[in-house]
């Protein structure tokens, strides 16, 4: 009897669709963004991501910057989970170990005010790698201070104490750098400016928890990232792994 290929496999295995997830794993991209990447029609690039949408591997959200536009981000426990059953359904030994990064790298994070979502980044970043990798964050338009829930969030929900760091202008680290930017606002992502040295560039589609007026938005945001962060850290390994090769 022939063994049907599990869920995952039968998703991903598509060559368009695969160029989609692909693309994605680099950062949340637009529809139109997306058929650039593919060099696929829209009609056709829509009906595949509906498919990766039905199949939980992508989600979309409208862009907090013009509501017109959707950005699409590939829900990486969602992959991680299936990619799990995927190896375990062919064997148990199967399950894949991520090392920690090995080298210094050196990653910014920018939003407009860096009062709320780049420095959450910033400092789960920090946390998760045992400051192993150099962490910073700035603003297109930064604010006067931290907003004090983005604080208090990391003080309470990961036991990591900001209140001594300020927000800071993105020309203050102009010529520092930096393997990695992560744009974490999709207003910011417009007037992102380059950096020598030619970085890694993504971006992560966050709304800003302080428009939300929702108790609860600051500790849905950490914990978006911090999922994004933990699945960061492989691609850091990778970056690294390449540079010490070449």
């Amino acid at each position: 009897m022939v063994a049907e290929p599990p869920a995952f496999v039968r998703l991903a295995a598509h060559p368009l669709r695969w160029s989609l997830l692909t693309a994605l794993a680099g950062g949340d991209l637009r529809v139109r963004e997306l058929v650039e990447r593919v060099g696929e029609p829209q009609n056709l690039v829509s009906y595949h991501l509906r498919l990766l949408r039905v199949g939980g591997l992508v989600t979309a959200t409208r862009s907090s910057f013009d509501g017109r536009d959707s950005y699409y981000h590939l829900d990486l426990d969602h992959c991680a989970g299936a990619l799990a059953e995927t190896g375990a359904a062919l064997h148990p030994a199967l399950r894949p170990e991520t090392p920690p990064p090995a080298g210094r790298i050196a990653v910014l994070f920018v939003c407009t005010g860096n009062s709320a979502r780049s420095p959450i980044a910033e400092a789960l970043l920090r946390r998760r790698t045992a400051g192993k990798v150099t962490v910073t964050s700035a603003g297109s338009h930064p604010k006067a201070a931290l907003h004090p829930e983005a604080v208090r969030v990391l003080g309470d929900e990961f036991g990591i104490d900001i209140t001594g760091q300020r927000p800071r202008h993105l020309d203050a680290v102009a010529g520092q750098r930096f393997d990695h930017v992560i744009t974490v606002c999709d207003k910011v992502r417009e007037v992102c400016p380059g950096f020598p040295h030619r970085p890694r560039r993504r971006h992560w589609s966050i709304p800003d928890p302080a428009a939300a007026r929702d108790p609860g938005s600051f500790a849905r945001t950490a914990a978006e990232l911090d999922t994004r962060v933990r699945h960061l850290l492989p691609d850091l390994v990778t970056t690294k792994d390449k540079e010490v090769r070449s």
